[in-house]
């Protein structure tokens, strides 16, 4: 966009509220990361900023707020902000003091992670007051008043027991939603939310995106939404713009962008979003060749006090089968997958793997039956160790093999996985999510499990990424023969990655059944919700 466009929702005669032209940012050793970037947001409008990692989309948005990561400067450019209030030519230009006074007031940010954006150690209502408190002269009995605005804004109480609560006591939508409530507690002019839903299963997120679009248009404040995710894109955002390697490659209206991309980047984005009626072909699994499951689970329960997180729950997986474990955050399919791999103990009912009872102390042969990938490519690798070094310990402590049989497999698997024998040495600091993820996942194969549990694998990665991931696992099943219960709240991903789908509930399996039996004729009322609120690419669906 050059800087005599006209901003969507305006007139020409309509300044935008905040207007980047040819921003440029290096790092301290000189290597240019921004190379010129221009992007306006006008009062009452959402632009996304979307791309992959890398792609300079945080480096720009945060820029916005006069801020800048440890070794980064700015070389170029200027920002200009048009408040209701205030006027700067230039938020660059301004002191550091300046831009400090600022933030919380005029400006406002909504980080990733909900759990991170607030002080464990302070309650919620005390949280909002401060940044009331900070920044506007109320007294006390107005900036509660304020607070308990602000929460009803964002669909939260705001009676005294919940303003008394801590965070810890709160669900992750429930903590996003008091971020947000935070961000606009002092009626900013613009805030830049960076990736605020992702993590959160669809009803939440679905919610969280009402909010935020009905403060923006109530507020009239300009919002900068940093996402990968297209489908979220096509629900809230008013214009799109799409950087790669640093630039903006394109930007329009939502509908043009998504629907007639005319950038290869920004069409190779939107190829790779999962899509609920359509995937590619893929073989049957096989049936085990004495009619019994691979994996047989029945009755299984878990209580934490007087809480049941689990409660009877059946299950049965076919050799070379993905069951997809669908549920909301609470449903308890994180606490059924780590049971089904014996990282806890369940309380009642049976686990068996080829007719063989599997207790949560198990053999090494039996640990090496079913193994486990974590949600976060970041955190399920020791940073201290080697790749190869990682996936090296389970063949030391679960095989006989001795070190040049290990150090082969390292290889052979680091190969099934797409990385070359070159990874072995590198730790997991200098890999990209997606190529830890691929080392995360060759480390649980690494053993040849018969099953493997895959949480919520791709809910951290980008769209490209993510699709590369799906292959990736479809190759597994295809080429090893490996068995896997996918657990996730990403209903969109079901056709690109299982041939049957569970629905957990509070707890319980409330339906089962093939891809197509669940996605075409849903039986269950939480199964037909979870449709409903799965966003499409469908713009304003």
């Amino acid at each position: 966009m050059s800087t005599t466009d006209t901003v969507h929702g305006t007139s020409p005669a309509t300044s935008p509220t905040l207007r980047c032209t040819d921003l440029r940012i290096a790092t301290t050793g000189g290597r240019e990361v921004l190379h010129g970037v221009d992007y306006a947001i006008a009062p009452g409008e959402i632009l996304a900023l979307v791309g992959e990692s890398g792609s300079g989309k945080t480096t720009a948005a945060l820029a916005a707020l006069g801020h800048f990561r440890e070794g980064l400067t700015c070389t170029g450019g200027r920002i200009a902000f048009d408040g209701h209030t205030e006027r700067v030519d230039d938020l660059l230009a301004l002191p550091a003091a300046s831009i400090r006074s600022m933030r919380g007031r005029l400006l406002s940010y909504v980080p990733q992670d909900p759990a991170l954006s607030l002080n464990p150690l302070l309650r919620v209502g005390r949280q909002i007051d401060e940044v009331l408190a900070e920044h506007t002269a109320m007294d006390t009995t107005e900036r509660t008043g304020r607070v308990r605005e602000v929460l009803a804004d964002v669909g939260l109480p705001g009676d005294d027991a919940f303003l008394r609560r801590y965070p810890h006591q709160l669900s992750g939508g429930q903590q996003q939603r008091v971020g947000i409530a935070t961000a606009f507690a002092c009626r900013p002019d613009l805030v830049v939310l960076d990736e605020p839903t992702t993590g959160l299963d669809v009803t939440t997120q679905d919610l969280v995106l009402d909010t935020v679009r009905e403060l923006v248009t109530r507020s009239r404040t300009a919002a900068l939404y940093i996402t990968h995710d297209l489908a979220v894109v096509a629900q809230l955002a008013d214009r799109v713009a799409v950087m790669c390697a640093g630039e903006v490659v394109e930007t329009g209206e939502v509908a043009q962008v998504l629907h007639a991309p005319q950038h290869s980047y920004t069409r190779g984005l939107i190829a790779a979003v999962p899509d609920l009626h359509s995937a590619p072909e893929r073989d049957a699994p096989a049936p085990a060749p004495d009619g019994r499951p691979l994996l047989a689970v029945s009755g299984v329960s878990k209580r934490y006090g007087r809480a049941t997180v689990l409660d009877g729950v059946d299950l049965e997986l076919a050799p070379g089968e993905c069951l997809m474990l669908l549920g909301e955050s609470g449903s308890g399919k994180t606490t059924l997958a780590r049971g089904l791999a014996g990282l806890l103990e369940l309380d009642d009912g049976s686990v068996a793997l080829r007719g063989e009872a599997l207790g949560f102390d198990r053999t090494p042969a039996q640990r090496r039956g079913v193994q486990y990938v974590f949600q976060s490519p970041f955190a399920s690798l020791n940073p201290r160790r080697t790749i190869g070094s990682s996936l090296e310990v389970p063949l030391r402590r679960l095989t006989d093999l001795d070190a040049g049989q290990r150090r082969d497999r390292v290889h052979d698997m680091l190969g099934q996985v797409r990385l070359d024998s070159s990874f072995a040495g590198r730790y997991p600091g200098g890999l990209s999510g997606g190529e830890r993820q691929r080392a995360a996942i060759a480390r649980a194969l690494v053993t040849a499990p018969d099953v493997l549990i895959c949480d919520e694998v791709t809910s951290a990665l980008d769209v490209s990424v993510q699709a590369a991931i799906l292959d990736l696992l479809a190759a597994v099943r295809r080429e090893l023969g490996t068995a896997m219960l996918f657990v996730t709240h990403n209903i969109a991903l079901a056709r690109h990655v299982a041939d049957r789908i569970a629905v957990l509930h509070r707890g319980r399996i409330v339906e089962q059944g093939t891809v197509d039996e669940v996605l075409a004729r849903p039986r269950h009322d939480y199964t037909v919700e979870l449709l409903e609120h799965t966003p499409t690419m469908r713009v304003g669906a």
